[in-house]
């Protein structure tokens, strides 16, 4: 049929169509519905080009105020603010199409966690069950680093579950008891008294010992640890910390650790 179609169309300014489709055994009808078809593809086109070229600056803009650190999945969210009717998709494929993308760069990594140890491990509460309706539920805990020109800069942070807002953290040269104690102190201070929570924390040497237990224990909460060697049994905190390091901490040189 492309063949038909192909035939009648190059010779259609030297003989009449109505014989040049008798000739290969089509309709006329068919051949111009052919036509028509053609032209409404080419409008669509030239819509889909003219409305691509009207957001790529828009994109671009919403990237660069990012500081070159959102992928698709934000800066359609950010153009949906402002109004932009547009689907992600067709966000994602402009800034492929256009290499409008963040360029994470990766450090060296140190290690934050220290499981090999003689003291008892919590059970794991959660099972990977993060769903929560109220705040004050679950909390959920871990160490980052960030690299600085000083050396190591160490993050301990507290997430609720339910809110999703950080409730507390603390930054230090060290990854001491003190570090996540600092963090946890932050989050009491902040939500006041929490019994029955459930915090849940990797097996590491910090969360496991005598002085982060005595004040869980104190706050009479419910302390909860992931299975060994087990990075989902912790994930929105992984998430968090994969969030901050992409869009901030591998996007900078900090000088200090202030």
């Amino acid at each position: 049929m492309n063949a038909k179609r192909a035939f009648v169309a190059a010779h259609k300014t030297v003989y009449p169509i109505v014989q040049l489709c008798r000739l290969v055994g089509v309709a006329r009808s068919w051949f111009y519905g052919f036509v028509q078809s053609q032209l409404a593809r080419d409008q669509r086109h030239k819509l889909r080009t003219d409305r691509d070229a009207e957001l790529l600056p828009k994109i671009k803009e919403a990237f660069s105020q990012s500081k070159k650190r959102y992928g698709s999945k934000r800066v359609h969210q950010d153009l949906k603010a402002d109004g932009e009717d547009v689907s992600e998709r067709r966000v994602a494929r402009i800034m492929r199409e256009n290499n409008v993308t963040p360029r994470p760069c990766k450090r060296r990594k140190p290690c934050t966690t220290d499981s090999n140890h003689s003291l008892k491990p919590s059970p794991n509460l959660l099972e990977q069950r993060f769903a929560c309706t109220g705040q004050n539920r679950v909390w959920l805990t871990d160490i980052t680093y960030v690299d600085t020109k000083e050396g190591w800069l160490y993050v301990a942070a507290i997430k609720d579950m339910a809110t999703r807002e950080i409730v507390g953290w603390a930054m230090d040269d060290h990854l001491r008891s003190e570090l996540c104690c600092d963090a946890l102190n932050m989050a009491l201070g902040r939500r006041g008294p929490v019994p029955g929570l459930i915090h849940h924390s990797d097996r590491g040497v910090q969360y496991a010992g005598s002085e982060y237990r005595k004040l869980l224990g104190a706050a009479r909460i419910t302390q909860s640890m992931s299975r060994t060697g087990e990075c989902l049994d912790n994930a929105p905190m992984e998430s968090f910390f994969a969030s901050l390091k992409k869009e901030l901490v591998h996007r900078e040189r900090f000088k200090t650790r202030a």
